[in-house]
């Protein structure tokens, strides 16, 4: 896929240099066909040849108009060539190692008592997320987030969403293009109160009519409905046919419409209020609804998201009338003669109201239906940027992982060492020396367990698991402030674990250089303990160490199986292979990397 992009972003930028050039031109050409009506206008007042200057300024003002236009559309097709470059140089840097570049982190996601976010580095720096992440909107940044963090998908699910991501993923065009539209509509935290307010669905509430389910209140917004009826015909056959009596009921009328709007303004507009940035953010949506309407998909995920922007498509569409109907707030002499004559605010409110009791129980759907949808394309990605990858078998089963070519997706393609696991409701004691690979490999486990909860692609040709719930005990630190050092922080951890294993057969547990923090005697007897009481819960998980007197566990025990990395020495040199093998670990490196720095 690498030259695939390359290719679209070189096409884009020959379109844009031509566009670019085109529309200088065509900037040269609206201001001389300006500079011509201005002529013409001169020539019509110091020339004789009035007539052919009315002609010719016509000509030209309507030359200038189709300029105008042509330069518009033009502009956007520019800043679409732009949009696509940007989103194909983004997956160029993913698949070249560049992406920790990425100023996205989603860093407001980090909780340091999450299970596993902060170990397997989902979000922060250098994380999952800043990896795939390619949302824009505020509902599908949280969305995406939420994926990685609290997967919760029944097996069901997991099909479906399979289904949907491996579609959207063989469609490079469409994804760009409405990633493209995504991307207009921004990041921004005040959609979510956009989204509620439209899913709010209380009635204004007027002074004149405080209860709203009253007789007097309906009695009240009949009056306000045609009041500005009888005023207008009032003042018109006043006017016309001057009669003074029927024009000075006409001026009572628009005074007494007046008087109304001005006690009931902020009624009105704290109703009206969410109506400000509407149309600017609802124009951005349309395009990216009436892009996914248009479009035919085959899976039902898919077909599902579609259905729910169908009705909010039509919906979109009622708001955003109601919206230019406000939009002559930004003139104020021609808004106080609508609202004195006509009531203006007070029937667009109604409008709203109307629009509230017919869609507000599912509008929040339609924004979350987005964020749904943006999440599904970000994961559809990962196949385009990482090589190797597959949809996984999910089983009901407990305990079960059997994955070939299993690798880390954050790895770069050329570099990444792939391995093959395989165990059925075991304990892994993986030793190893320093730095041959065992903490990537728990990382590399619980990575793709993650991904294949979520309903994603793995990074592995073939890959077979349960749906675990994961808890890691890796980047253990002390706490100063609340007094806690780094061994009583483990033990801390390691007892969440062992309580998580007697009450939920589903879980993994993932625990590097267990009990580091303390002397090796206590760290000895201290693992043995819980490893053996993990085993006697029946519970899955790895455990790394390079104790090798913990390996003797697995003569104990045929759900405890040894299995090791090692490094070889060539030229003075230490090199790591980085292959899993089974069996406990022959070799150690500590006394030799010493020697290397000198100690």
């Amino acid at each position: 896929m690498y030259e695939k992009f390359l290719e679209i972003i070189t096409e884009h930028e020959q379109q844009l240099l031509q566009n670019s050039k085109t529309f200088n031109q065509l900037g040269f050409a609206k201001l001389a066909a300006a500079l011509i009506v201005l002529v013409c206008v001169v020539f019509l007042f110091t020339s004789s040849f009035a007539v052919w200057a009315i002609l010719s300024a016509i000509v030209f003002f309507a030359g200038a108009i189709t300029l105008w236009v042509l330069h518009y559309r033009l502009d956007n097709k520019i800043h679409y060539a732009k949009g696509i470059i940007s989103i194909c140089s983004r997956h160029v840097c993913r698949i070249t190692g560049e992406w920790p570049n990425f100023s996205d982190t989603g860093k407001e996601f980090i909780d340091s008592t999450h299970h596993y976010s902060g170990d397997l580095d989902i979000v922060g720096e250098k994380s999952f997320f800043q990896f795939l992440n390619t949302t824009h909107t505020w509902h599908g940044r949280q969305k995406f987030a939420g994926d990685l963090l609290h997967p919760s998908y029944s097996t069901t699910d997991i099909k479906q969403r399979q289904t949907a991501i491996a579609e959207l993923s063989q469609d490079i065009d469409f994804s760009n293009n409405i990633e493209y539209y995504l991307s207009q509509i921004g990041a921004n935290p005040l959609d979510e109160k956009l989204a509620a307010e439209l899913a709010h669905n209380a009635p204004v509430k007027l002074r004149l009519a405080r209860n709203s389910d009253s007789i007097s209140s309906k009695f009240v917004r009949l009056i306000i409905c045609f009041m500005p009826v009888v005023t207008v015909v009032l003042l018109a056959a006043g006017a016309l046919f001057q009669i003074r009596p029927m024009l000075i009921a006409g001026i009572i009328f628009t005074i007494v419409q007046a008087a109304l709007c001005y006690v009931e303004k902020n009624n009105v507009w704290n109703y009206l209020g969410i109506m400000e940035c509407l149309p600017y953010k609802l124009s951005k949506y349309v395009k990216v609804i009436n892009v996914l309407t248009a479009r035919k998909f085959s899976s039902d995920k898919l077909n599902q998201i579609k259905s729910q922007l169908e009705v909010a498509a039509e919906a979109v569409k009622e708001l955003e009338s109601i919206g230019n109907k406000l939009s002559f707030r930004a003139n104020p002499l021609i808004y106080i003669a609508l609202n004195v004559l006509l009531l203006w605010d007070f029937h667009c409110t109604f409008l709203l109201e109307r629009w509230k009791r017919k869609y507000s129980a599912i509008a929040t759907e339609w924004f979350t239906a987005i964020g749904e949808f943006e999440s599904l394309l970000a994961f559809s990605h990962l196949p385009n940027v990482c090589e190797g990858v597959s949809l996984p078998e999910i089983v009901e089963d407990n305990g079960k992982i059997n994955a070939e070519e299993l690798g880390h997706p954050l790895l770069q393609n050329h570099s990444r060492v792939n391995n093959d696991i395989e165990f059925d409701n075991n304990i892994l004691i993986i030793s190893g020396s320093n730095m041959s690979g065992k903490t990537t490999f728990m990382r590399t486990v619980g990575v793709n367990l993650l991904l294949a909860k979520a309903g994603s692609f793995v990074c592995a040709s073939k890959m077979t698991c349960s749906k675990f719930d994961i808890i890691t005990s890796m980047r253990i630190a002390d706490d100063l402030n609340q007094g806690v050092s780094t061994f009583y922080a483990e033990l801390k951890r390691v007892k969440l674990i062992l309580d998580m294993a007697a009450e939920n057969g589903s879980i993994i547990f993932l625990i590097d250089e267990i009990f580091k923090g303390t002397n090796s005697v206590d760290r000895l007897a201290g693992a043995d303990a819980v490893i053996s009481k993990l085993a006697g819960l029946n519970s899955t998980g790895m455990v790394s160490t390079h104790d090798l007197e913990l390996c003797k566990l697995a003569e104990l025990t045929s759900r405890i199986v040894n299995y090791s990395f090692c490094e070889n020495y060539r030229d003075g040199a230490i090199h790591f292979d980085f292959k899993l093998r089974k069996g406990q670990s022959k070799t150690t490196n500590a006394r030799f990397l010493m020697e290397m720095m000198g100690i």
